[in-house]
């Protein structure tokens, strides 16, 4: 056999049982200790209502069952960590907090590694552990998670960021497997036509999920976690 046939059979039996192996991880009545814990990243601008979504979906996730942690980021601080961790929504040991040091969208798209570090320090020492949420650093509308490092990633903008948003087109509205657009109340008081924005939202997602939400009240929380469940839990 010629070195590049037999590379190519190599290749593809090593396909093949990794394809077994991800199959056998996917059908283990213990998926979480066998696959490793489900990871969904939450990005977004600056003041959008990332960690408020977070301490809303907190409660809800565990009033499920489902066994919880997070990894926050911050560039030079760890604020939204220390944040959660007071809030006593969910034990302060389940909260890391990532300072990316640099641009926002680096270390959860560029090079995950200190992030990726961090999910697997909590399933360590939480070996139950079945959903790490990852909230980005506040970045602009080109922020986006690699897929080395979540399953599934939602990106939250609000309505008093501006009405132009969706038409901006940026790769974090486009991309995200859920929009979530935050702060419904405030449209009448910063000239935010909100029906008029998610129909814009609707065009340039192409039919993709949408969800709008008021996270200082909890409006819409509950159906943002109804997504995650169903996305990467199965449930």
């Amino acid at each position: 056999m010629r070195a590049g046939a037999r590379a190519a059979a190599d290749a593809a039996l090593h396909a093949a049982v990794k394809a077994m192996h991800d199959r056998v991880a996917f059908l283990s009545p213990d998926k979480a200790s066998v696959a490793g814990a489900a990871r969904i990243g939450i990005g977004g601008p600056v003041g959008s209502g990332k960690t408020a979504l977070i301490e809303r979906l907190i409660p809800i996730l565990i009033g499920r069952g489902i066994n919880l942690a997070v990894v926050t980021n911050d560039l030079v601080t760890k604020e939204d960590a220390e944040r959660l961790r007071r809030s006593g929504l969910i034990d302060p040991a389940r909260v890391l907090g990532v300072e990316a040091g640099a641009c926002p969208h680096t270390v959860i798209r560029e090079d995950p590694t200190l992030n990726i570090a961090a999910g697997d320090e909590l399933e360590r020492k939480f070996p139950g552990v079945e959903l790490i949420i990852f909230e980005s650093g506040g970045d602009n509308l080109a922020s986006t998670f690699s897929l080395d490092l979540v399953d599934w990633w939602i990106f939250v903008i609000d309505v008093a960021g501006g009405d132009d948003i969706p038409r901006k087109r940026g790769p974090g509205v486009i991309r995200c497997d859920l929009l979530v657009v935050n702060k419904t109340d405030l449209a009448p008081f910063v000239g935010v036509d909100l029906d008029a924005m998610l129909t814009e939202a609707r065009a340039v997602r192409e039919g993709r999920p949408i969800l709008a939400t008021n996270a200082r009240t909890g409006d819409g929380v509950a159906a943002v976690a109804d997504a995650m469940n169903q996305a990467v839990l199965f449930r």
